[in-house]
């Protein structure tokens, strides 16, 4: 995927690159910095590192990985917070991660993994320190492409937004039936789900932008032809939503290669997380969900934790896949996107 966040030692990850959360001066630090001078070799980095220093807050630099997997270092001097305004804060850190993957794609790196920068002994919250990431990283992979890991070493310290991950759990509680308990047909299961939920028009109002009926209709003239492969499908749909296939892959979090081999199809079915992504980047419904999952012989389940959790976005039109992954992650789920 092309950005996905991974439970990870960050100096044992093999990308063309790691992110050092830096100071300015580019001298080991403790934390992230410390582990990952002493992996490269911390004589060695040091003397790199002297060379290039100083540097600004908010700015990079790169030097070898020397002992390391990665090919490159690159060093990102994140904010302290407190020292700055908060709205001073948010740009200095976003400028770092900017700063870091304009390096990486200058140094013709394809992959790269960063820490959460300022999140720890720099005292950045790390529920805003995660939408600064999420944002800046998105928007760099919206013109470029690369592979980007979040390297989290403890789970517990990653914060999602504490109101989203609050309605998420209490969805949880409400709908989800475990499997050891609850075991029944797959018809059965999607009769259950459609009928547990509140009617779209009823509990929600329409989603700015949302399809109108002729393209509802349309929609459902494209899923009623249960005979078509999978790929003809998808295009239809792609068409019918009036998107281009870049912007469906991408706001899947899906590589173009990958896309590109589930369009040409001979004989290809991509896996169910691969199909979610797709339904959740075309702003599908929970039938059309369903209806597009069952062509590769797929449903979604009240017995499966991810699942629910996938459910409770799409009944409530949140159509951010790095949101959900966000969630995901923090449920100790697998995340959407290529598999």
């Amino acid at each position: 995927m092309p950005f996905t966040i991974v439970r990870q030692d960050i100096t044992k990850m093999d990308t063309d690159a790691i992110v050092n959360a830096a100071n300015t001066a580019l001298i080991m630090g403790g934390g992230v910095c410390g582990a990952i001078f002493r992996a490269a070799g911390a004589k060695k980095l040091q003397e790199a590192c002297n060379k290039l220093a100083p540097i600004r807050t908010g700015g990079a630099a790169i030097t070898p990985g020397f002992a390391l997997a990665a090919k490159f270092v690159i060093h990102a001097a994140g904010p302290i917070y407190g020292n700055w305004s908060k709205s001073d804060a948010e740009r200095l850190l976003r400028s770092a991660y900017i700063s870091s993957l304009e390096l990486a794609h200058k140094n013709g790196c394809g992959s790269i993994a960063f820490p959460l920068i300022s999140s720890g002994i720099y005292g950045y919250p790390k529920d805003e320190a995660l939408k600064v990431a999420v944002s800046a990283i998105r928007d760099f992979l919206d013109t470029c492409d690369m592979d980007v890991y979040l390297a989290i070493f403890d789970r517990r310290s990653f914060e999602v937004n504490k109101e989203l991950l609050g309605a998420v759990t209490s969805y949880i509680d409400k709908n989800y039936i475990s499997s050891h308990i609850f075991r029944r047909s797959t018809i059965e299961s999607l009769n259950t789900i459609v009928q547990s939920i509140p009617s779209h028009s009823a509990a929600i109002p329409p989603a700015k932008g949302a399809p109108a009926a002729a393209d509802a209709k349309a929609l459902d003239d494209v899923l009623g032809e249960l005979d078509e492969p999978f790929n003809t499908t998808l295009l239809k749909l792609i068409d019918a939503r009036g998107k281009t296939d870049a912007e469906v892959y991408k706001r899947a979090n899906i590589d173009r290669k990958l896309f590109s081999k589930i369009r040409t199809g001979k004989g290809y079915t991509p896996g169910k997380r691969t199909i979610l992504a797709l339904a959740i980047a075309l702003e599908l419904n929970l039938q059309e969900t369903d209806d597009l999952l069952k062509r590769a012989g797929y449903t979604l389940s009240h017995s499966r934790i991810f699942d629910v959790i996938v459910e409770f976005f799409i009944i409530n039109k949140k159509y951010d896949i790095f949101e959900i992954n966000e969630v995901l992650f923090k449920y100790d789920q697998p995340l959407l996107g290529a598999g």
